[in-house]
């Protein structure tokens, strides 16, 4: 499942435009102004941003200019009202991929999305690799040498999620959040129940461990 970040001041527009992705099935963050996709983009991992311009404090060109002059090359869909030939031309100067105009055709604005993150390569790139252990993030599938799993969905994104920032720090309100949704009834226990069925499947690999933060949540620690 990729994950899109929704920057929208517009209360309406960022409810939609989840809708909309989240019925293509993809999953979805939204923010209503820059300081707060920067959190975001901190603390969570994101495949594409859809960027609405005109938002108080720091706009949408400004945005994109600092995450590009910092080298984050995620692929960037504006969405505004300016129509003007100048202002797409400060869009894609400031480091936008792609430009969308409003009223936004939402047909569209899926299959732009589509076209950006298979631009990326984000979509044949799908793979984390630990010394001799590859994670496949379409087929949910661990292997290391003869050794084979496919693991379930949620176990899959919590064990991706936690090898692709090794060392960093995520709690258990954070990974319920992003891995189970805001609005699901689990408690943050369902954490700890997969971090031990992680644990379980794993114990004989040397390259990595799960790691409990007392107090704090979890962690991976590559060892390869």
């Amino acid at each position: 499942m990729f994950h899109i970040l929704v920057v929208e001041d517009d209360t309406n527009a960022r409810k939609l435009m989840k809708a909309v992705l989240e019925r293509a099935e993809y999953s979805v963050l939204t923010a209503s102004n820059a300081e707060e996709a920067l959190q975001l983009l901190d603390t969570n991992h994101i495949d594409l941003i859809l960027l609405d311009i005109m938002m108080p404090g720091m706009d949408g060109y400004a945005l994109t200019g600092e995450l590009r002059a910092a080298g984050n090359t995620l692929p960037i869909l504006m969405v505004t009202a300016k129509q003007l030939p100048a202002d797409k031309r400060k869009g894609f100067l400031s480091g936008t991929d792609d430009y969308m105009t409003k009223p936004v055709d939402t047909e569209e604005m899926l299959l732009r999305i589509k076209a950006l993150l298979r631009r990326s390569r984000i979509i044949s790139e799908r793979k984390l690799t630990i010394g001799a252990v590859e994670l496949e993030y379409d087929s949910l599938t661990v292997t290391r040498g003869e050794d084979h799993q496919t693991l379930p969905q949620k176990e899959f994104y919590l064990l991706y999620k936690l090898l692709s920032y090794p060392d960093k720090i995520f709690t258990r309100i954070q990974l319920m959040d992003e891995i189970w949704g805001m609005e699901s009834e689990s408690g943050d226990t369902t954490v700890n129940v997969h971090i031990n069925r992680l644990r379980r499947r794993f114990e004989c690999y040397p390259e990595f461990e799960l790691v409990s933060v007392r107090g704090l949540g979890y962690k991976a620690v590559k060892k390869a």
